[in-house]
C-alpha cells in the first residue's frame, strides 16, 4: 500500500521562504506608512533563493531594492494614484 499523495506535504523552496518573509514584513502596517522596509538575509536562506527573489523585486516597477550592506537591503516601494 502506498501513501496517497494527498497526504504528502512538501517543504517550502528557500526561494519561497525568502518570498513569503519579505511578503510578511511588506504587509505590516507601521511599514505600509513608511513604504519601506529592511531586510537581512537569514543564514538558512540560500543565496540563490535571496538574490532571486532580489532581483525580481528589482525588475518590477515602482519597487527599488536598496543594497545596504552585504546580506542587507532596503526594499521601498511608491503608492500609486489613479488620476
Amino acid at each position: 500500500m502506498t501513501p496517497s499523495t494527498a497526504n504528502i506535504t512538501f517543504a517550502p523552496t528557500s526561494y519561497e521562504q525568502v518570498g513569503r518573509r519579505i511578503q510578511r514584513l511588506v504587509s505590516d502596517p507601521n511599514v505600509q506608512k513608511r513604504q519601506a522596509v529592511d531586510v537581512t538575509k537569514r543564514d538558512e536562506e540560500t543565496p540563490e533563493a535571496w538574490e532571486q527573489v532580489l532581483k525580481e523585486l528589482d525588475e518590477t516597477d515602482g519597487i527599488t531594492v536598496e543594497r545596504l550592506q552585504p546580506g542587507s537591503v532596503r526594499i521601498g516601494w511608491k503608492r500609486y494614484i489613479d488620476l
